[in-house]
């Protein structure tokens, strides 16, 4: 982990993706206090009408919807879906492959031919498709999108650790650790893991940017959560109401900031490469 800081410290574009990244998290958690209306709130014009697509002013700085309400708001609200799903599904697909990878890897064999004979189905599977299909039929939820992604995108991370795991088994401090008595188990997740690690975070990082897409895609194509402000919601809404060339304010903001935060997880990867192979660093 400090070879991480190191890197990140060193690295500029690892770094700006990881403020992004922060700066993203911290307007999720206090998203409430930092609002100034509710995202579902109708505002109201000073003569008494709906405010409808009133473009950016002192009391509404993003504008508002066709239904009056703030535009800004709804972006910070749904900070809170794109974050949460990002880091669950990223979190979640790093530690299945990578336990799928190392355990594949290392024993070889009969479990070797099964798990990998599962990854190869896995990859049979279109990977939009199949989560929009899984969301129609469990029905609209973070939690449905959130399976959806774990379920497909585990595969990539799992191919690359079972290779690193295979090239590590038969090192010298490996066989070391079997004379000196130590179980597959201990040998697996206290000498092989460790050195795999750097490897997980690239792709913990590549799926947090792959699972907001999703998130946001499938939002956009009206299968989110009705009751749930999200960015892709928000694309949602503007396009179906007709509104995207008349009310640019309010497609862009979250549109770019989808942009921003998917281009946060690969930067941060890049970081994460380094760490993986020092050899970058001096390329």
């Amino acid at each position: 982990m400090k070879n991480v800081f190191k890197v990140f410290s060193k690295n500029k574009i690892g770094l700006i993706g990881l403020i992004i990244f922060v700066s993203f998290v911290l307007i999720a958690i206090f998203a409430n206090f930092l609002a100034p209306y509710d995202p579902m709130e109708i505002q109201f014009l000073a003569e008494g009408g709906v405010a409808r697509l009133q473009p950016p002013s002192l009391d509404h700085l993003l504008g508002t919807t066709y239904m009056g309400r703030d535009v800004l708001s709804q972006m910070i609200i749904g900070s809170r879906v794109a974050v949460l799903v990002g880091v669950i599904s990223a979190v979640c697909v790093a530690f299945i492959g990578t336990n799928i990878g190392l355990i594949a890897g290392y024993f070889g064999g009969i479990t070797e031919r099964i798990l990998m004979g599962i990854v190869d189905v896995m990859y049979g599977l279109p990977f939009l498709p199949f989560a929009l299909i899984l969301v129609s039929v469990l029905g609209p939820g973070v939690q449905n999108v959130i399976l959806a992604i774990v379920l497909i995108t585990w595969r990539n991370s799992s191919r690359v650790i079972r290779s690193q795991a295979l090239s590590l088994k038969n090192r010298t401090f490996i066989e070391a650790a079997k004379l000196s008595g130590a179980s597959d188990w201990r040998i697996l997740y206290k000498h092989i893991a460790p050195n795999v690690i750097p490897i997980s975070l690239i792709y913990v990082s590549t799926s947090m940017a792959s699972a907001i897409m999703t998130e946001s895609s499938i939002s956009f194509l009206g299968l989110g959560d009705p009751m749930q402000v999200s960015w892709g919601r928000i694309l949602f809404t503007c396009y179906s109401s007709q509104a995207m060339f008349k009310a640019p304010w309010w497609i862009l903001p979250p549109g770019f900031a989808i942009t921003l935060l998917v281009l946060s997880g690969y930067m941060m990867g890049r970081g994460f490469e380094e760490v993986a192979n020092p050899k970058l660093k001096e390329r």
